[in-house]
């Protein structure tokens, strides 16, 4: 990925849910920056979070309720970390003078489009996932006039329980993998989305030390890997990556693994604002995929 032309002042950059996969990647690109994790810091504790931000701060919100199937019945839980949390993050960046990005889901979209969905394009969750990061975007927007959203999908490191850490565990222990095939998003790396995250805090951090007009960043962006797969075409691209034969990987339906929350059918995130707001584009999902591999394996 090409390095991003700002960086933000560190020093003064927070990340809140500092223990995920986004979190950890985030303070390995910034290890100067304050990062909270749950234990550390309960983001609907509104005394909490003032308590440990500044004026002129920075915050990368990346705390969030991401148990999709348990939200269909645990949804106090879900909307307290996705929606009340964020609420309390907004209020209190606009009150302090910080500023804030909060990461949100390809969820918020109902996963009916057949064309890579635009920030602006109508939401409509169908799951309570889904609907309780939805109420957090529009929290966020209405408390804090400079806050940014970011829109992700399909967020991986290649370790711990994700997708392609799951492939790799299965590649070793299965002679063949069945993986559905009819569910389109946009793989990304967590590294290359932390250094986005980075670029865009930095460039909203140079805008609030110089005098002009309306910021051209816009209020949501979308960010992920270019490209587009199905799980079914990012197993494979595992398997291959690992020397295995692809062939192993066995293509089925959505039908065939019924869960408790509706998974999207399309979920491909257009990053043409965030291009068109002089930010760096993700690179091809496929290069980013084999950079994780690699740095798996060294």
């Amino acid at each position: 990925m090409t390095s991003p032309a700002v960086t933000p002042i560190t020093e003064r950059l927070v990340v809140t849910g500092a223990r995920g996969q986004l979190g950890r990647a985030l303070l390995r690109h910034a290890p100067a920056a304050r990062g909270y994790g749950r234990a550390e810091l309960d983001i609907t504790d509104a005394d909490a979070v003032r308590a440990v931000l500044n004026p002129g701060d920075t915050v990368i919100n990346c705390a969030a309720y991401t148990a999709v199937d348990q939200a269909e019945t645990e949804v106090d839980a879900a909307f307290a970390g996705n929606a009340t949390g964020p609420a309390v993050l907004a209020a209190a960046c606009a009150d302090i003078g910080a500023r804030l990005v909060h990461i949100s889901t390809d969820y918020v979209f109902p996963g009916t489009a057949t064309r890579p969905y635009e920030p602006g394009d109508p939401t409509g969750p169908a799951t309570v996932y889904g609907r309780s990061k939805l109420a957090g975007e529009r929290a966020v927007l209405e408390l804090d006039p400079r806050a940014r959203i970011v829109r992700t999908a399909w967020v991986y490191t290649g370790t711990g329980g994700d997708f392609v850490a799951t492939m790799r565990r299965l590649e070793r222990e299965r002679d063949t993998v069945n993986v559905v095939a009819d569910q389109i998003g946009s793989p990304t790396y967590a590294p290359d989305l932390a250094g986005g995250l980075l670029e865009l805090s930095g460039r909203l951090d140079a805008e609030s030390g110089t005098a002009g007009g309306p910021s051209v960043i816009p209020r949501i962006l979308h960010a992920g890997n270019a490209g587009r797969a199905s799980w079914f075409d990012l197993a494979r691209a595992v398997f291959a990556g690992l020397g295995a034969d692809p062939e192993r990987v066995r293509p089925c339906g959505t039908a065939d693994f019924p869960r408790p929350a509706p998974r999207p059918a399309y979920s491909v995130l257009s990053g043409t604002a965030w291009a068109a707001a002089g930010l760096t584009p993700l690179r091809e999902w496929r290069v980013a995929l084999h950079d994780a591999l690699t740095d798996i394996s060294d």
